[in-house]
C-alpha cells in the first residue's frame, strides 16, 4: 500500500500510536519509525483519527477483514462491510497527498462509502472517531425544484437499472430509486429505518422466516432491498406512466411487441425520469431519458406507440406518429389499428353489459 503509514500530523496520532513516532524530533516529521514491531488492532489503545484507519486499511488489503468491533456501529452484514472497506481503500490509494486531518479523512470516507445508508456512514465515522459531514438531505429542497427545470415539471427521478420484468408494456414500468439519493433520504420513514434494522438482526441471528416477513412489510411500505455488485441498497418504488404515448395493451395486437421495444430501449439500464405530476391510478407521469435518448420519440419514431392526444399536444409527437405511420413501422403495418383507448373502453362496457 506504499505510503498509506507515512505522514500522519497531529498530536493525538503520537499520543495512541507510539511506535510510529518521529526519530528527529521535529513536530510533523516523516522520518522512518522505530524499530519496534507496529501495533496490532489488539495494541491500539483507542480508535482515534487518521492513523486508526490506515492501520485498518492496511489490515484489510493484506488480509480482507474488517476491523472487530465495527459491527457495534452499524447494521450492514459483514458482507456488505468489506464491500465499504474495498471502497475506502481504493480511494485512499487514489488521494494524492493522503489525507492527514481528521476532516480530510472523513470526507474520504464519506465520498468513498457514499451510497450507504446514513445511518451506517456516521456509525463508520464514529468508530474512529471522525468529524461527521453535513447530510445532503439537509439542501434537498433545492434539489427537488432547480431553477433549471423546464415548467410544469415537479422533480426528477434517477432510477438504478430497471428490470426487464418491471416493463409491464410499451408505455408504463416500474423503478427504484436508491433512498440515499438527496430527495429520497429524507423522507424514508422511520418505520422503514427500524423493519431494515430488524430484517439485517435477523439474518445476523440466521432467523430467515423472520427476514422473509419483515421484507415482505418493507415492500408493502413501497421499498425494496436491491443487491448491486454485492452491496444491499433501500430503494424506493416508483410506478412510471409515459407522459404522451398509449401503446398497445398485452393482449391487444402488437401489444408484446410494444411491450419488447421499450425492454431493449431501457432494460438493464437506469433512466431519469422528469415527472409532471400523478394519474389517477397513483402513476409518476414523466417523460423518459436513457443514455440522453427521448424514450417517447423512439417508441413513436419506429410505430411502437400512439401519439396520446387527448393528454399531450405536443407537436413533435405527432410528427413522429405521422413519420412512422407514413413508412408502416410497427403497429401501422397492421391494418386498421385499434387505439389502446377505444379498446379500453370496449373491455369496460363488456364487463358491464357482463354484470347487467
Amino acid at each position: 500500500m506504499g505510503n498509506i503509514l507515512r505522514c500522519f500530523k497531529g498530536e493525538e496520532d503520537h499520543d495512541h500510536y507510539p511506535y510510529y513516532r518521529p526519530t528527529s524530533g521535529q513536530p510533523g516529521s516523516c522520518d522512518q519509525p522505530a524499530a519496534a514491531p507496529p501495533p496490532t488492532h489488539q495494541q491500539v489503545p483507542s480508535r482515534h483519527g487518521v492513523a486508526a484507519l490506515a492501520l485498518d486499511l492496511l489490515n484489510f488489503e493484506s488480509t480482507s477483514m474488517v476491523p472487530e468491533g465495527l459491527s457495534q456501529n452499524v447494521t450492514s452484514s459483514r458482507k456488505a462491510q468489506v464491500k465499504w472497506y474495498r471502497n475506502i481503500l481504493e480511494a485512499y490509494k487514489n488521494t494524492r497527498p493522503p489525507p492527514k486531518t481528521p476532516a480530510e479523512a472523513a470526507q474520504l470516507v464519506a465520498t468513498a462509502l457514499s451510497r450507504i445508508q446514513r445511518a451506517d456512514l456516521e456509525g463508520v465515522l464514529a468508530f474512529y472517531n471522525l468529524p461527521i459531514p453535513p447530510d445532503p438531505a439537509a439542501s434537498a429542497s433545492s434539489y427537488h425544484f432547480p431553477s433549471s427545470l423546464p415548467e410544469g415539471i415537479q422533480f426528477v427521478l434517477k432510477t438504478l437499472p430497471v428490470s426487464n420484468r418491471c416493463i409491464g408494456d410499451g408505455d408504463g414500468f416500474t423503478a427504484y430509486v436508491d433512498t440515499t439519493d438527496p430527495r429520497e433520504s429524507a423522507t424514508v420513514p422511520l418505520e422503514v429505518h427500524e423493519l431494515v434494522i430488524a430484517r439485517t438482526q435477523a439474518r445476523s441471528d440466521r432467523d430467515y422466516q423472520t427476514a422473509d416477513a419483515l421484507l415482505s412489510t418493507i415492500g408493502e411500505a413501497g421499498y425494496k432491498i436491491i443487491t448491486i455488485s454485492g452491496e444491499e441498497i433501500l430503494a424506493r418504488k416508483y410506478r412510471i406512466r409515459m407522459r404522451g404515448i398509449d401503446a398497445p395493451e398485452l393482449n391487444m395486437p402488437y401489444g408484446k411487441e410494444s411491450q419488447n421495444a421499450l425492454v431493449k430501449l431501457i432494460g438493464g439500464r437506469s433512466v431519469t425520469i422528469y415527472v409532471y405530476g400523478q394519474d389517477q391510478f397513483g402513476r409518476y407521469v414523466g417523460d423518459i431519458y436513457c443514455d440522453n435518448v427521448f424514450v417517447q420519440e423512439q417508441m413513436l419514431k419506429y410505430g411502437h406507440a400512439h401519439h396520446f392526444k387527448t393528454y399531450d399536444k405536443r407537436p413533435e409527437f405527432a410528427k413522429w406518429e405521422g413519420e412512422a405511420r407514413a413508412a408502416n413501422r410497427g403497429l401501422w403495418a397492421l391494418q386498421n389499428p385499434e387505439k389502446p383507448w377505444d379498446w379500453r373502453r370496449e373491455q369496460r362496457n363488456g364487463r358491464q353489459d357482463a354484470v347487467l
